[in-house]
């Protein structure tokens, strides 16, 4: 979803933008926790940035509110920056509290981010990113489509996909240079590639073979995109983040989720090291780790939960809809973050100049 997140942040609806102002303003006002006796007395503010719309009502539902209502924190929610969020990963001072990153762009930065508790660590999470991760989930990366398009079946897998003949259509495919997401990942495997074989990407053969379907793509600019496309007819397949086929779903379409060689993609959110109201933000990396608050949010959105125990609490048909649900093992690929995280710049460069070509 850095998820090179700029494709999902570009076509998500935000909540109001708060000016830097009042966020600044707001920061240096928050009070700092006091201790009274054993207890530590919360209050004060977190400035939490994430992509907007129905995602953070979700986290408004199954997190926010109730934190708020226990310690008097308040949570205010603001749309994400790149300019503000990648400086402040370097150590930058910036108006964010807590700020989602993919794993790619935290583990070159973990020396200026907050180790939170232990207690808030996701045990689904790797363990690169699990010591700095709050409020994770898992989305997916996979093919999807309305069912009623392939009746008798539609492919099994990603060499499926790029079989224009046996499966006709248009396929819709990410398009912002930002969210390569899979694409390459996605070639190599159509192309004959191993999935124990995929690091590092042969970059060029990715190309080649994308370039095999390039007049069949129809490239969208943000993930909502993907709804109306498939709706519409314009595509009969699409590569997308999972939380938009969920949507279709939710909206009353019949879709079918190939989940074999879908990608399983852990992310989550960060605080620097030296965060204001620090207490705060440690209480609430936990109450966003707890297994029930953390259940509400995995069945408004579909996302995967990174805390093992939310699977003890949801019901079994919403678990198998999840990307890392235990009956999903034996088909899901994991991304290298350590490779991919190395090689970010490079990633971004040829997807960049393979969409522009």
């Amino acid at each position: 979803m850095s998820h090179s997140p700029r494709l999902r942040r570009a076509g998500l609806a935000v909540l109001g933008l708060l000016g830097v102002a009042a966020l600044a303003a707001g920061c240096a006002g928050g009070a700092e926790p006091s201790s009274s006796g054993d207890s530590t007395v919360l209050g004060g503010q977190v400035v939490w940035a994430d992509y907007g719309g129905p995602t953070n009502e979700s986290r408004q539902v199954a997190y926010f509110d109730g934190f708020t209502q226990q310690t008097g924190v308040d949570v205010v929610s603001t749309s994400i920056e790149d300019a503000v969020y990648t400086s402040m990963l370097t150590g930058d001072p910036g108006d964010y509290s807590i700020f989602q990153a993919s794993a790619a762009e935290v583990l070159p930065n973990v020396g200026n981010l907050l180790t939170v508790p232990a207690d808030a660590q996701g045990d689904l999470l790797p363990e690169n990113v699990r010591p700095y991760y709050i409020g994770g989930f898992v989305f997916g990366e996979t093919q999807g489509w309305l069912t009623a398009t392939f009746p008798h079946g539609g492919p099994q897998s990603w060499a499926d996909f790029f079989d224009i003949q046996k499966f006709p259509g248009k396929r819709a495919w990410p398009g912002s240079p930002g969210s390569f997401d899979a694409s390459y990942e996605i070639a190599l495997l159509a192309d004959g590639v191993a999935p124990d074989d995929l690091y590092p990407l042969d970059l060029k053969r990715a190309e080649a073979k994308l370039d095999t379907i390039r007049g069949d793509l129809v490239f969208y600019q943000a993930y909502p995109e993907v709804q109306q496309l498939l709706t519409s007819g314009s595509v009969s397949i699409a590569v997308a983040v999972t939380g938009q086929f969920t949507a279709l779903k939710n909206a009353g379409q019949d879709v079918t989720v190939q989940w074999n060689q879908a990608f399983a993609v852990p992310s989550g959110f960060v605080a620097q090291s030296g965060v204001q109201n620090k207490a705060a933000v440690d209480a609430l990396a936990s109450w966003m780790n707890d297994p029930k608050n953390q259940a509400v949010f995995t069945e408004r959105t579909g996302y995967g939960p990174v805390n093992s125990k939310v699977f003890d609490e949801l019901d079994p048909d919403v678990a198998a809809s999840l990307v890392n649900s235990p009956e999903h093992a034996s088909q899901i690929l994991y991304w290298d973050t350590d490779w991919r995280s190395q090689n970010y710049e490079e990633l971004l460069n040829s997807y960049t100049a393979w969409l522009a070509g």
